[in-house]
């Protein structure tokens, strides 16, 4: 490893990013939580999933995490009786979107607490990288 420092900025700026995106997915799943389909009998909203992946940058040898692929939960969707929506089926059942806004709020939590988690490693090293050059000068 060439620079702990730098591998310290690093990995946690690859943290952040990843964070930011789970944050950006999770917001996407509760904004349509109440989704319906537009036509009869369709589907409405999917929740969608991300996932991560690790990945070692090769200039500093830091661990880094990186965004592996959006995926769509295969999870069945709630069936509301409602025989007047326009989406209902035949029987009189509307679809609603597989997001549970109680875990996708969990969800968002965790992820914003780990975005925290790895912006105060940042500024650690960042406040490591100053106090070396003032010992330095």
């Amino acid at each position: 490893m060439s620079d702990p420092l730098r591998a310290i900025g690093a990995a946690a700026a690859s943290g952040l990013r990843a964070q930011s995106e789970r944050l950006r997915v999770t917001a996407e799943n509760i904004a349509n939580a109440q989704s319906t389909s537009t036509v009869a009998g369709g589907d409405p909203y999917r929740r969608r999933e991300i996932s991560f992946e690790r990945m070692l940058d090769p200039s500093t040898g830091a661990e880094m995490l990186g965004q592996g692929r959006i995926s769509e939960d295969p999870s069945p969707f709630p069936l509301v009786h409602d025989p007047s929506h326009p989406a209902a089926d035949a029987a009189g059942m509307v679809k609603r979107a597989n997001v549970e806004p109680l875990i996708e709020m969990a969800n968002m939590r965790e992820a914003s607490r780990s975005y925290e988690a790895n912006l105060n490693m940042y500024d650690s090293g960042r406040r490591m990288r100053s106090q070396l050059l003032d010992l330095l000068s």
